[in-house]
């Protein structure tokens, strides 16, 4: 019994240092299918980076590494070239993103926070994938703003990932939806939020949880009924929505 409490404990812990996102019920599950799945397959690069991340105090700001895993094989799928994205922290998802993207691939890449994506842009530069990759400093939406003043970028982007401010999701979504071509996808992160998605009102929630709840259902509103995409919400992570362009 005792060696079973010290497995359990350890399953536990190695949950905690990946910043443990997982919306399955069953703790033991996800650990099944990171060691059966992910973490065998999972880049050098990736790795280092991710347990790089673990070591950070906000290391549930990151993108666990099974969505990592599905974003790096959805590129491929699409064979996508020119791509975006909005909320980087230490560049796990940017990385997953960058390997899986032809040589003259590019990302713009925006984050308020340029000191956490140093912390792992050496792990992206010994990837020899740092070319790729054009970082930009602050808000986000100034650029979008400039990007879609010029109609040149107007359906330029083949892959837009968003994990950011979750009180401007909409407001990027009606920047981004110029942006993306026809066809192409723009991925919003955390679109079940801690499962608070369908916690009563009076559930207790942590306050940044209960504070961005409203700005996260809002979003999933106005995907369901907005015509110009197709849509599909997979439990991966803290939930991903895609939404595809059509019009």
């Amino acid at each position: 019994m005792a060696a079973n409490n010290q497995d359990q404990q350890s399953q536990a812990g190695r949950h905690q240092e990946v910043g443990h996102k997982s919306l399955l019920q069953s703790d033991a599950l996800y650990q099944y299918i990171l060691e059966t799945s992910v973490y065998p397959r999972e880049p050098e690069a990736m790795k280092e980076l991710r347990e790089l991340t673990a070591k950070h105090p906000w290391n549930l700001m990151t993108t666990s590494a099974d969505e990592g895993q599905f974003l790096n094989m959805l590129l491929k799928l699409i064979n996508a070239k020119n791509t975006m994205e909005i909320g980087v922290y230490t560049g796990y998802s940017l990385l997953a993103t960058a390997l899986a993207l032809p040589d003259d691939g590019k990302i713009l890449a925006m984050d308020i926070n340029r000191e956490n994506y140093e912390l792992g842009l050496p792990v992206i530069q010994k990837a020899g994938v740092s070319h790729k990759i054009e970082f930009k400093e602050g808000p986000a939406m100034p650029v979008l703003d400039q990007l879609v003043e010029d109609e040149k970028n107007h359906g330029s982007y083949d892959f837009i990932f968003v994990d950011a401010d979750k009180d401007n999701y909409i407001n990027y979504h009606e920047r981004l939806i110029k942006l993306v071509k026809v066809g192409g996808l723009i991925g919003y992160d955390n679109t079940l939020w801690n499962g608070s998605v369908v916690a009563p009102p009076d559930a207790p929630l942590r306050k940044y949880v209960r504070y961005y709840r409203e700005f996260v259902l809002e979003l999933n509103k106005a995907l369901a009924v907005d015509p110009r995409i197709e849509i599909c919400m997979l439990p991966v992570g803290d939930g991903i929505t895609l939404c595809r362009r059509i019009k």
